[in-house]
């Protein structure tokens, strides 16, 4: 089981929590340049997101923003997996930063985690990764909190059914993962004829499925919008997983809701998510 107060309050103020951490400092926004209704989504011309000539990066979302920087902290995340790159990556970078602060002296001490406070992100387009780089705050590259990623994208499957899989992946085992890329026409080659490389057709990423085995119980996937892509994910995920989505968002939310893997997993979940995690555990 899982809800939208797992993951944030009823209560959440959008406006309040980014003058508190500042976020628009860290997207290059003004302040009296704020929308008035910052939780009010955007639509988009039908073709904006499918349109192959397209070349100008989606405006600050500035809710799901905060509400990516309040679950990285509320969950105490140390390690995040991002798929696609932009705004989002100076948010996760920051939110783990402030964690490491918070927590570091504990978790260095206590926890299994190779990769304690980085997030990594993978994307296919070096003038997207150069650009991502120059506007993020530089002390987030030299604390190690973001680590940037080029790889290739290709037309694969999945047990037979088209997909698309990035290679090379980073070799880490995140407790936070964001899927927000590929879009669907920069993967190379097709199968039997069939791509993602059609205004008709839309993403479907595979990538988590390959290595769902290696994710540990607590983790947290985030889809942002891909709702075709995230059913296909919850088609063929095979572990215990929650999922949730919120139509208001638009966004998926799967919690891998297992009993822990041994002393050490247990140990990250108490620290991290707390009684809540095991609270939900029995719910199901």
């Amino acid at each position: 089981m899982l809800k939208s107060t797992d993951l944030i309050p009823d209560s959440f103020n959008y406006r309040e929590y980014i003058n508190k951490y500042e976020l628009n400092k860290l997207l290059n926004i003004k302040s009296d340049e704020l929308p008035n209704e910052i939780n009010k989504k955007i639509v988009y011309e039908p073709t904006f997101s499918v349109d192959v000539n397209n070349k100008i990066p989606f405006p600050a979302e500035l809710d799901d923003l905060s509400r990516l920087h309040y679950i990285t902290r509320s969950r105490k995340v140390t390690t995040i997996l991002e798929f696609g790159v932009g705004k989002s990556t100076s948010i996760f970078g920051n939110a783990l930063f402030i964690n490491k602060k918070n927590f570091y002296n504990y978790t260095s001490k206590n926890l299994r985690r190779g990769n304690l406070y980085q997030c990594h992100s993978v994307d296919n387009y070096e003038s997207w990764l150069n650009q991502c780089r120059e506007n993020i705050p530089q002390y987030l590259f030299d604390s190690n909190h973001i680590n940037l990623h080029l790889s290739k994208l290709i037309t694969a499957e999945f047990l037979g059914r088209i997909c698309t899989l990035y290679n090379p992946l980073p070799n880490i085992s995140p407790d936070l993962i964001y899927l927000d890329g590929p879009d669907q026409y920069s993967a190379i080659g097709e199968v039997r004829g069939l791509s993602t490389k059609h205004q008709d057709r839309m993403p479907m990423s595979a990538d988590i499925l390959a290595f769902e085995h290696f994710l540990q119980p607590g983790t947290l996937i985030i889809v942002d919008g891909r709702t075709a892509n995230a059913r296909f994910l919850a088609c063929n995920l095979q572990r215990k997983w929650a999922h949730y989505h919120s139509e208001k968002w638009d966004q998926h939310f799967f919690e891998l809701q297992e009993k822990p893997l041994g002393v050490y997993n247990k140990r990250m979940l108490n620290h991290c998510l707390g009684e809540d995690y095991f609270n939900r555990i029995e719910q199901q």
